[in-house]
């Protein structure tokens, strides 16, 4: 195995977009792709979420635009970030389609006109009268995870903006508002974190109908037993209290595995263990019951581990722990199936 070995279940991604497209009752899937598909693939991620459904893909910049032009060919691409003059130019050429929140609209280009309704980030605070190249009408969930009302007024003032203005996609639900408001969906929506099968709330995507489609796998490459009074790691944040067996697993913070993961649990042969000690840049340390051999297959993510509870123990959000994957091939082997 090496390292580690990353795992991506493109039958997971498909059938999770069709968990979305039913709950979307007519409306379009726009699958966000950006950030390399969430750390699991933007190529392999958006031609899986095509196949199942999604009419376009969504990315965060005009080179991540590219990259999926050049892979993909004639799929639909929407850039939800800024462009720079110089790259819409590109844009234009490659015939992405760009979102402007704010300055002039570019001509000769498709573009989504974007109205801040809440998130007090990128958009208008008014919408202008469209353009010839004017397609869509968006906005941007500020909170849909966790606050109904400020939610619910989004979007009433999004359908208020919009109404006088026909024939053009609206857009405004992300994987929070498909999953907990009907009412959000317009003609299209743009789905991220549960396409991957991660829950938006931070709570196991099972309750959504949803299935993760990442595994990340290791292995034991030590076992040692800790005398009483001896540690294991940077500053001795873990010290036996009676003679215990630790176990080594090659993985780090510069792997993804991060610092604030002491105290989470991964799944050593199958049975769950706790991560001690200080989780360094090369390796990590659990706590075993019993001596095990080396080469004992470690779960990090996936078969009962789930990003959501890492996340939880450190303080974060699913989001930024699959993002923050190192993907690289000097530190894990990545496998593609389905």
């Amino acid at each position: 195995m090496g390292r580690s070995e990353l795992t991506i279940d493109l039958d997971a991604i498909r059938r999770n977009a069709g968990t979305l497209l039913r709950a979307l009752d007519g409306a379009e899937l726009w699958a966000v792709v950006k950030a390399d598909g969430y750390g699991h693939g933007a190529v392999d991620v958006g031609r899986a979420a095509l196949e199942a459904g999604a009419t376009a893909l969504c990315v965060a910049t005009v080179p991540e635009g590219l990259a999926l032009r050049a892979a993909l060919g004639a799929a639909r691409i929407l850039v939800m970030g800024r462009a720079s003059d110089g790259e819409i130019a590109s844009a234009r050429e490659a015939a992405l389609e760009l979102v402007v929140g704010a300055g002039e609209i570019p001509e000769s280009v498709r573009v989504h006109l974007k109205l801040d309704t809440g998130m007090g980030r990128w958009g208008l605070s008014e919408l202008p009268a469209p353009t010839r190249g004017v397609v869509g009408l968006m906005s941007h969930f500020a909170s849909a995870d966790c606050d109904p009302a400020f939610t619910e007024a989004q979007i009433e003032r999004f359908r208020d903006a919009t109404a006088g203005l026909p024939g053009l996609t609206r857009h405004l639900a992300n994987s929070a508002g498909v999953l907990r408001y009907p009412a959000a969906a317009f003609d299209a929506a743009r789905c991220g974190i549960a396409l991957y099968g991660i829950s938006p709330f931070g709570e196991s995507a099972a309750a959504d109908g949803l299935e993760p489609a990442l595994r990340w796998e290791s292995e034991l490459a030590q076992v040692k037993l800790l005398a009483p009074g001896e540690s294991t790691g940077y500053g001795r944040r873990f010290t036996a209290g009676r003679p215990t067996w630790i176990g080594i697993v090659p993985v780090g913070y510069a792997d993804g595995f991060r610092r604030d993961l002491t105290g989470t649990q991964v799944r050593v042969g199958g049975e769950p263990r706790r991560v001690v000690g200080t989780v360094s840049m090369d390796a990590f340390a659990v706590a075993l019951e019993r001596e095990l051999p080396v080469g004992t297959p470690v779960t990090l993510i996936g078969a009962g581990v789930e990003v959501e509870e890492h996340a939880r123990v450190a303080g974060t959000i699913g989001y930024e722990l699959v993002a923050g994957l190192n993907r690289s091939s000097e530190r894990s082997r990545r496998v593609v199936v389905g």
